[in-house]
C-alpha cells in the first residue's frame, strides 16, 4: 500500500508532538538515569514516545507500533510505525542539538516513510519511498563523491564497534579525507543534505535506522548493510549510507578487510 498524503501528516503530526515534549527538558531537569543495556534514558525520551503513541493510536488504531521506550503494540494492518524519540541521548543529556527523534512506517519489513527530527534547531527531513526527500519543506540533495578520499566520513562513536568491525572502519577511516564523531541520525541528515558524504556504523536496532533510509535514498543516496544489502527489519544493524550511490563499493572494498 502506498504511503498516503494523511500517512505523511501524521508523520509530521508525530514529530510536533514529540517535540513538544522533548524541548522543555533540553537542557533542563531530564530525570537521566541507566536502562538494563546501561544505555540512557530520560523523562524527554518517555513522554516524546507517549505523545507519539497516543496519537497514533488515536489516528491509527490498527497499525502497529515499535518504538525504543516502550516496545512494540502489534497490529492488524500490516503497517507499523517505528519510533525513536531521542535518538542520541547522550548528545540530549550534555545539551548538544545533534540528536533527532526518528519516526518509521513500515510495511512488510520495508522502510516506506521516515522523519529525522531535531527539535531544537527546528530542522526534519521527510523521507518518502518514490518521492524526493524534503528538508524543512525543500528539496534535499545529496552530493557527488568523485572518490573517498575527498569524502567527510561519519559515525557516532568507534566504541560501538566490535573488534572486527573496528578493525574494518579504520581502513575506511584511513581512506577518507576526514572523519567525524558523535552525530547519531543527525549524521544522516547531512548526508541527505550533500553536507556529508558516508556514514558507517554498527549494532544498529530497527528504531535506529528504518527511518534513515528513505530519506537518505529519496535525496540521491544509497542505503544498505555491510554486504550491500538493503536495510529491512530483519538487516543485522551493519549500516553504510553513502550520499554517492559511485562510492558504495568503495566503501565495501574498505570494510571487507576485518580480522585481516
Amino acid at each position: 500500500m502506498p504511503v498516503t498524503t494523511s500517512d505523511i501528516a501524521l508523520a509530521e503530526r508525530l514529530a510536533d508532538v514529540a517535540g513538544a515534549a522533548i524541548r522543555p527538558r533540553f537542557r533542563a531537569e531530564h530525570g537521566a538515569e541507566a536502562k538494563d543495556d546501561l544505555s540512557p534514558v530520560t523523562l524527554a525520551d518517555r513522554e516524546a514516545e507517549e505523545a507519539m503513541r497516543r496519537l497514533i493510536i488515536a489516528e491509527r488504531p490498527m497499525d502497529g507500533i515499535i518504538g525504543e521506550e516502550y516496545g512494540e503494540r502489534e497490529g492488524s494492518s500490516g503497517r507499523i510505525w517505528v519510533l525513536d524519540p531521542i535518538d542520541g541521548t547522550r548528545a540530549f543529556i550534555a545539551g548538544r542539538p545533534i540528536f533527532g527523534t526518528l519516526i518509521a512506517l513500515i510495511e512488510e519489513g520495508w522502510p516506506l516513510l521516515g522523519v529525522i527530527d531535531q527539535p531544537i534547531a527546528r530542522e526534519r527531513w521527510l523521507g518518502v519511498a518514490g518521492r524526493p526527500t524534503l528538508f524543512n519543506g525543500k528539496p534535499a540533495r545529496t552530493g557527488i563523491c568523485r572518490d573517498l578520499k575527498g569524502a567527510i566520513l561519519g559515525t557516532t562513536s568507534p566504541a560501538l564497534f566490535d573488534d572486527s568491525q573496528l578493525h574494518a572502519f579504520e581502513h575506511l577511516d584511513a581512506a577518507v579525507m576526514s572523519t567525524t564523531l558523535g552525530g547519531d541520525c543527525y549524521n544522516y541528515g547531512c548526508v541527505a543534505s550533500g553536507w556529508m558524504d558516508v556514514v558507517v556504523e554498527a549494532g544498529l536496532k530497527l528504531h535506529d535506522f528504518a527511518a534513515l533510509v528513505p530519506v537518505v535514498e529519496g535525496a540521491g543516496g544509497r542505503m544498505c548493510d555491510w554486504q550491500g544489502d538493503p536495510l529491512h527489519a530483519g538487516s543485522s544493524g551493519e549500516v553504510i549510507a553513502a550520499g554517492d550511490p559511485a562510492r558504495i563499493d568503495d566503501i565495501l572494498e574498505a570494510l571487507a578487510c576485518r580480522g585481516h
